[in-house]
């Protein structure tokens, strides 16, 4: 007789558990990334005291690599790529095998705003200190490159003597906070947002309870729509509410990279003295529920994809605020990009002049020179744009026509060809360890050559055709939001060698075009077909536009095969 057969009991699926994010208020306090651990391990504000006593006395080789490689950005100091290095080494290299034993130093400039005696210090460090290099970045910064370490304390107390400072231009803490350029003289401003910057920079720049966030932390404060408030982490932008009158809509979760997401409205209205307390609150959501497990998803955007906006503006008004937020309007959104370039009036009957170089491209002797041509002018007031460009306020109207030859002497054009005014691009090979193509010498030479290969048809742009490259995928020079955006990469020509050349996106935009452009699948063009590619872009965008189609809207209908 056989024995009776034992039935297998029935398993129970398995529940995956889903791994936490690394959120502080869920109670995810212990570091799960060796960026955590480090800001876990030593405040990267204290950094600032081994630099002064130890860095700065022993020279590059006595620095500790944790410094190096992560605390040194909480004041705007990171290596600079060694020369001769290739793009197509970038990725299999070792940071120490990249890094080069000067350093780039971006200096923080709120809103962009100088006194042409800052402007004028600003060029002393440039030529005494970096061999006369200074870019404008689309974060209204200065970046200098060549930096030693044994100046770096020196370059500080000439900076703070100043009034200006590197405090957290750079690392996982709120860097520099955009701000209009022509804040409190534009007719056009709904309110002047400055106040709200100054007491933001005066509460929380610095502050210890802010110094480590899960990532970057970007803020846009503006009483009109010219600082790309769209792809901020927070953004203020002025609006009028029809019972409480000039104030600001909020928004969230902005941001490119390879990622690029657009900010969301939170719907709330708030007074210009509600802005610091409502920033303070984003910011510790941000600290507290932002995801620390993997740095690719670290930026807030990611947090308020996954929320949305109604989640978000709950937990910051019941969490943080302890109070309801007062609904609002949407802004209205601008006719056309507002960059701030030419002569314009202000409301004082005065005139701001605004000027572009190639790129960000100047130089400290260019700063020196354009801080005392403003003071012939009767101004002492410059200002940095997010398109990098530069602006002379409170010029008399006697004045104008002077100012701008001298500004123009300088490379510093006032009427601008449409590629000259719609150029942009980041620091790329040159300097950068990230990047894979050289990026500002290539867009002079674009620049230079489009001048003169389209002249017949440059009075028929009404509107630039913005042209943005980037020597990676991060997107510093805003790819996914240019008319024609190029990405730089390691690409195949028609001999079959690898060369450097761009993927490329069209037809992006912000404002009236907000939206990440149209990627052509696998489109790619060689550094040395570039300047042939975008002029036979915009012939194909004038030939075949309907009156008063922008390059965006007809990029959007156009065939593939013109893109091409």
């Amino acid at each position: 007789m056989s024995s009776p057969t034992r039935e297998t009991p029935a398993r129970t699926p398995r529940v995956k558990q889903k791994r936490g994010e690394g959120q502080w208020a869920l109670g995810y306090r212990e570091p799960l990334n060796p960026n955590e651990r480090s800001k876990k391990d030593d405040n990267p504000l204290n950094v600032r005291a081994r630099i002064e006593n130890i860095y700065a006395r022993g020279g590059f080789d006595s620095i500790d690599p944790g410094d190096l490689r992560g605390r040194f950005r909480w004041f705007g100091l990171y290596t600079q790529r060694k020369p001769g290095i290739d793009g197509g080494r970038t990725a299999t290299l070792e940071p120490e095998e990249l890094d080069d034993r000067y350093f780039m130093l971006r200096v923080r400039l709120d809103g962009g705003a100088l006194t042409t005696d800052q402007l004028a210090v600003l060029a002393e460090i440039s030529q005494t200190h970096a061999r006369d290099t200074a870019d404008i970045t689309d974060r209204q910064n200065i970046q200098y490159h060549w930096i030693q370490i044994e100046d770096v304390p020196t370059i500080w107390a000439k900076l703070e003597k100043a009034g200006m400072t590197t405090m957290e231009a750079c690392g996982d803490s709120p860097r520099v906070i955009l701000g209009s350029p022509v804040a409190g003289i534009a007719a056009d401003e709904i309110i002047d947002g400055t106040p709200a910057i100054d007491e933001i920079k005066r509460r929380y720049i610095g502050d210890p309870r802010y110094s480590n966030l899960p990532r970057k932390f970007k803020t846009a404060v503006s009483g009109q729509q010219d600082v790309a408030h769209e792809i901020n982490d927070v953004a203020f932008v002025g609006v009028n509410h029809p019972e409480h009158g000039p104030g600001f809509d909020v928004w969230v979760g902005g941001g490119l990279s390879t990622n690029p997401m657009i900010g969301q409205r939170l719907g709330a209205w708030v007074s210009l003295d509600e802005v610091p307390d409502v920033w303070e609150g984003v910011i510790s959501v941000f600290r507290d529920y932002g995801y620390r497990r993997l740095r690719a998803r670290a930026r807030i955007k990611f947090l308020v994809k996954d929320w949305g906006a109604a989640k978000f503006r709950q937990v910051l008004e019941d969490e943080y605020l302890k109070r309801k937020l007062t609904d609002g309007p949407a802004p209205e959104v601008p006719a056309t990009q507002i960059d701030h370039v030419g002569v314009h009036p202000q409301i004082d009957g005065r005139f701001y002049v605004g000027a572009a170089p190639v790129a960000g491209r100047v130089s400290g002797a260019t700063l020196l020179a354009v801080a005392k041509a403003a003071e012939r002018a009767g101004s002492n007031r410059v200002r940095l744009t997010p398109h990098q460009k530069l602006v002379v306020l409170d010029v008399p109207e006697a004045e104008v026509s002077g100012l701008k030859t001298e500004l123009a002497d300088l490379g510093l054009q006032t009427e601008p060809s449409p590629w000259r005014r719609g150029i942009m691009a980041c620091t790329g090979l040159e300097f950068c360890k990230l990047a894979i193509v050289e990026t500002k010498a290539r867009a002079i030479e674009l620049v230079t050559e489009l001048e003169k290969r389209l002249a017949d048809i440059q009075a028929e742009i009404e509107n630039p055709v913005t042209v943005h490259l980037n020597g990676c995928p991060n997107s510093c020079a805003r790819v996914q939001t240019a008319d024609i955006g190029l990405k730089g990469q390691i690409v195949t020509d028609e001999d079959g060698k690898q060369v450097e050349g761009f993927q490329v996106h069209l037809g992006g935009g912000l404002g009236l075009d907000a939206g990440f452009g149209r990627k052509l699948r696998g489109h790619k063009v060689t550094a040395s077909e570039l300047t042939a590619y975008v002029e036979r872009v915009v012939r194909a965008y004038i030939a075949g536009r309907e009156p008063g189609e922008r390059f965006a809207q007809w990029v959007l209908r156009a065939d593939e095969g013109v893109l091409q």
